[in-house]
């Protein structure tokens, strides 16, 4: 497989791209993550996704394809974003808590002439959390700049009762959707 840039700085990202054997150089790109009115979430994390590996071939990282990824977590139909602060974080893990939700993780790999995505859904159950568990997970600084205040692989593990896709689409990239594009492209 031929090398590629990676459009994020995410430890996570790096970590997972590295388990595919492809060779790759990161670097950052910044995006307003916010909706588009009448956006839905799905179609928000293709375009952030897109937008990301695009903005990379524009910035001059065109020599090789360009790779952007982006995760939204919805639950009841609202997108949640990274939390402003505790009390946001709290609002957040008490919607979550005892319940469902839906992890939409796109990536996208584009060069000079063309771009291709995909959207991976998971769905995640979370136990009941007590408040004493909400509070010492945001003291624990893990959520501070994660999609819907969680990252799977940490601490929060532990409050998944239930997943239903791919665990690494919950950790911010898909390793076969991934692969799959990285072969097709």
């Amino acid at each position: 497989m031929k090398p590629i840039y990676l459009a994020s700085q995410s430890p996570r990202r790096r970590e997972l791209l590295a388990q595919l054997g492809v060779e790759f150089e990161q670097f950052s790109v910044d995006a307003d993550e916010r909706p588009l009115n009448g956006e839905s979430a799905l179609a928000l994390a293709e375009r952030l996704a897109r937008l990301k590996a695009e903005t990379g071939v524009a910035l001059g990282y065109h020599d090789r394809p360009v790779l952007g990824s982006d995760t939204v977590v919805v639950c009841d139909g609202q997108i949640m974003g990274k939390p402003r602060d505790f009390d946001d974080f709290a609002g957040m893990m008490g919607q979550l808590s005892g319940r469902s939700h839906e992890v939409l993780t796109a990536v996208a790999l584009a060069d000079t002439e063309h771009t291709r995505s995909v959207v991976v859904r998971t769905q995640v159950t979370f136990k009941q959390l007590s408040e004493a568990e909400i509070a010492a997970y945001w003291h624990s600084g893990e959520p501070h700049d994660k999609a819907g205040g969680y990252g799977i692989q940490g601490r929060a593990g532990a409050f998944v009762t239930h997943l239903s896709g791919s665990y690494f689409a919950v950790m911010g990239l898909p390793l076969y959707e991934t692969q799959k594009l990285l072969a097709e492209f």
